[in-house]
């Protein structure tokens, strides 16, 4: 795996990132749901670029999993779901989520794969 290209990592920046700037053009009632979106996009995007800038980590892929998860459980646990009125920033993290979850996921494999074959994870 070569630094700053494999799509797992790169996804996980994208989402992350746009999970962040989400609050600029969603609309929401209150600050709660803003300021969730806000902090797990940008712990997402700072793991993404350290998985990017250092690959075959599994401890920061499978912290990308994680965050992916708490994108999904955030509409239930901070009460932003979209029957209190936040239908957007409810599908935000459901979406950026299942994103987050699967990159970290297979970012995860693939490094475990690649650690157990003998394979080389370069850093440049």
């Amino acid at each position: 795996m070569s630094k700053w290209t494999h799509p797992q990592g790169l996804a996980a920046l994208i989402v992350g990132v746009y999970a962040a700037l989400s609050p600029i053009w969603t609309t929401h009632p209150s600050g709660k749901a803003m300021y969730t979106m806000i902090t797990l996009g940008v712990i997402t995007a700072v793991l993404a670029l350290v998985s990017l800038a250092s690959p075959g980590r599994i401890a920061f892929e499978g912290l990308i999993a994680l965050m992916g998860l708490l994108f999904i459980i955030s509409p239930w646990v901070m009460s932003f779901t979209p029957g209190a009125g936040y239908t957007a920033f409810a599908w935000t993290a459901w979406a950026v989520g299942i994103v987050a979850l699967v990159a970290g996921a297979a970012d995860v494999q693939v490094t475990r794969t690649q650690h157990a074959t003998g394979a080389v994870v370069t850093g440049h």
